[in-house]
């Protein structure tokens, strides 16, 4: 069958989905849903765009719809808004809020007999998914997850808040001396500051002070002040040619043994686009969602809930030939 997809949302991430619902197929796109004025929004598969007030007149449109707003304010409110209306997935990634925006998507979905999967991505996400399986295989062991290097948007947003301040990439960086012990099968009891550095790449305002910056960078709380950061002034010509994209990725590790024998389990990603990657991720699943639905099973869904093969193109008989 053919999947007819809705996306609610065209920033980084909405576009990154137009892109890979556009590459299946077995998927169609059947609009962009946005809280702008459609006519500002221009997408590059010039598929129709509505306003997201409008998505309920879609109802009977549309198999699944990816959400592609934000963690902080967006998705606790529109991802159980439109579960009650469609099969959805987000990328929700408060990890400390999870539980309960599980709740309220999960009652909202099944109020409306519709799949609901939460916290889509690479982290939450496909990492959840290694840790599960890692910590299950070698039970007697220590997990530890690196991220980067990759621009942190939060952070770097957090630095453009600052005085002065014109433009700002920060990228974390995992600590080389921290993963050589994991894999060493040290099992080494980590803190945040030995696990990751911080490196800021700042665009001063003309005549700003600069000491002052690089200050409060280095001493904002929950941000910066338990890292060890480096601060690099620079040209807003170095930027442009230097940090305008949004690289990430990541390790996950897994130390353990069995009897008297070492082993490590390591799943690692480098990524050229953030979003891109993680809109992939939510296509993947997004395919999962209506073939779920389709066999009754409702309510809210996490990566742990659903079988590798509802993610695939490929019918189970290609997948057992060619990869089992």
């Amino acid at each position: 069958m053919t999947i007819k997809v809705g996306i609610a949302g065209y920033g980084n991430l909405g576009k990154g989905a137009e892109k890979a619902v556009c590459a299946a197929n077995d998927m169609t796109l059947t609009g962009i849903f946005t809280r702008r004025n459609p006519e500002s929004v221009h997408p590059v598969s010039q598929v129709p765009v509505y306003s997201l007030d409008d998505a309920e007149k879609f109802k009977d449109e549309i198999d699944v719809m990816i959400l592609c707003g934000g963690s902080a304010t967006d998705l606790p409110e529109q991802t159980p808004a439109l579960a009650a209306l469609f099969n959805v997935v987000d990328s929700f990634d408060t990890h400390a809020r999870i539980p309960e925006h599980f709740a309220a998507v999960d009652a909202a979905a099944k109020k409306a007999g519709t799949t609901a999967a939460i916290s889509i991505g690479w982290d939450p996400g496909l990492f959840s998914l290694i840790r599960v399986l890692a910590g299950s295989i070698l039970p007697d062991g220590e997990t530890y997850t690196f991220w980067g290097k990759g621009v942190s948007q939060g952070h770097s947003d957090a630095v453009r808040r600052i005085e002065g301040v014109k433009d700002a990439k920060q990228y974390t960086v995992p600590s080389q001396a921290a993963m050589d012990a994991v894999r060493n099968n040290e099992r080494p009891e980590l803190s945040t500051r030995q696990k990751h550095t911080r490196e800021c790449f700042v665009v001063a305002e003309e005549g700003a002070d600069l000491e002052r910056i690089e200050n409060e960078i280095k001493t904002m709380p929950n941000y910066f002040d338990e890292y060890d950061t480096t601060v690099t002034f620079i040209t807003e010509e170095e930027m442009a040619a230097s940090h305008s994209g949004l690289p990430h990725g990541g390790f996950v590790l897994r130390s353990g043994k069995t009897g008297d024998k070492n082993h490590l389990i390591e799943f690692s990603l480098k990524l050229d686009s953030n979003p891109e990657f993680t809109a992939s991720v939510l296509t993947a699943v997004a395919r999962a969602v209506a073939r779920m639905n389709k066999e009754g099973l409702t309510g809210a869904k996490t990566i742990f809930d659903i079988p590798a093969s509802y993610l695939s193109e490929k019918s189970p008989e290609e997948l057992r030939a060619h990869l089992l």
